[in-house]
């Protein structure tokens, strides 16, 4: 690319649907800001359970078509978050989804799982020395909740950014580039317990509510470093998460996966600043992924989704 947005994002996911559930709010309010959001996702989620009955013929122990099924609905969850560069990592199906921790597919040929970190990290890399972002988001080294795909993830992304601004590793990937900031997705434990006090007492909820223990990524409110207010955006976010039909069920302000229990849909998303310096105030919370960059010390005002808001 040779005209680059001034800010540039940059989002590693490990499956379909990922995306649009952690970051979904936060895609859409910097792509509406103008910043080249680009997302690369690791799988096509080729072993994730089928909600619908009439797709159920897709799962992998049957026609093992929901990968390119996947695929189809990440293009409309893009779609609605106004994101044009999405990616698979090495094309779609040079990895293939590892199922959970401790099955038989973790070592599948061609597994994510399984995967060299460095010969991964190097197709992450050329991304990277593409697109030149100065903010990467990921997941933790456990992945949010321990899947052997997010734990991969957090590690090709994590050693992509090294690799990246290693002037001596692969000049043929492109001149090396340092990302300035990493994030890690989060949720603050005193939002997840409001807001899974709030699920319960509502009797218009469908399904059976989670416990906050089922949501990835949460951590006490101290490790909080950065909020994004997506309200403005929670109805593109809740379109998103609708498109990801095959594994996500919707009713907003709540939604569910295949295992039909209730989880809140958050419209006010949280990281944790783990590379780089915060631009905020001692003791206060960023609002911008970009905050301290000297370069993008303003951010311009947020427009208003005239599809609505869920409030938090």
């Amino acid at each position: 690319m040779t005209d680059l947005a001034d800010r540039r994002l940059l989002l590693v996911h490990a499956h379909p649907d990922d995306e649009s559930i952690n970051n979904g709010a936060t895609m859409a309010t910097y792509a509406a800001q103008g910043t080249h959001v680009a997302l690369v996702t690791c799988t096509l989620g080729e072993e994730g359970e089928v909600i619908p009955p009439a797709l159920a013929h897709l799962a992998a122990d049957r026609e093992d078509g929901l990968g390119p099924h996947r695929a189809v609905e990440l293009d409309a969850a893009m779609r609605e978050l106004g994101v044009t560069d999405h990616r698979f990592l090495g094309g779609p199906g040079r990895f293939r989804d590892s199922g959970m921790m401790g099955v038989e597919q973790n070592h599948r040929a061609g597994a994510f799982w399984s995967a060299d970190v460095d010969e991964a990290a190097a197709l992450l890399v050329e991304v990277i020395r593409e697109l030149r972002p100065q903010v990467l988001v990921t997941y933790d080294p456990d992945g949010g909740y321990g899947h052997p795909d997010h734990i991969q993830a957090h590690r090709v992304a994590t050693r992509a950014a090294e690799l990246a601004a290693d002037p001596a590793f692969r000049t043929d990937l492109g001149a090396p580039h340092e990302i300035a900031k990493i994030y890690w997705n989060r949720v603050p434990r005193s939002v997840g317990e409001r807001l899974f006090t709030r699920l319960r007492e509502d009797a218009g909820v469908p399904w059976t509510a989670a416990e906050l223990a089922d949501v990835p990524g949460v951590v006490d409110d101290d490790r909080i470093t950065t909020e994004i207010d997506g309200r403005p955006y929670a109805a593109r976010k809740a379109a998103a998460m609708r498109a990801h039909a095959t594994q996500i069920a919707v009713r907003e302000p709540w939604f569910a996966l295949s295992n039909d229990l209730a989880q809140p849909l958050f419209d006010i998303e949280y990281y944790e600043l783990v590379r780089g310096r915060s631009g905020a105030a001692p003791g206060a919370r960023e609002s911008d992924l970009f905050a301290g960059l000297p370069e993008h010390a303003a951010t311009a005002e947020r427009p208003q989704d005239d599809r609505g808001t869920v409030t938090t």
